[in-house]
């Protein structure tokens, strides 16, 4: 009886290296879009520990935008700007 880990796990590597050879175009999409859905479970508050006294709060999907609070005056509003006339000197 050989126990040398090589040759006992030789049929499991033959079996993976079959499945990648036949299914691994399938198995990496599947694995693709696995881990999209993971990232967006976990994104979504999916690894936070939950209490229970505690309020739910939600993670949303979207980009805050917060209006800038001006601390000095404004620049002056220009009710008519004037242009110089055109004299056809060209």
């Amino acid at each position: 009886m050989n126990l040398n880990p090589a040759t006992v796990l030789d049929p499991v590597f033959h079996f993976l290296d079959w499945i990648i050879a036949e299914w691994g175009v399938y198995l990496y999409l599947a694995f693709v879009w696995l881990s999209v859905l993971v990232l967006a479970w976990v994104f979504s508050g999916g690894l936070r520990r939950k209490f229970p006294n505690q309020p739910h709060v939600r993670a949303s999907f979207g980009i805050v935008i917060q209006p800038h609070i001006l601390l000095s005056t404004p620049p002056p509003i220009i009710l008519h700007e004037s242009d110089p006339p055109d004299d056809d000197m060209d």
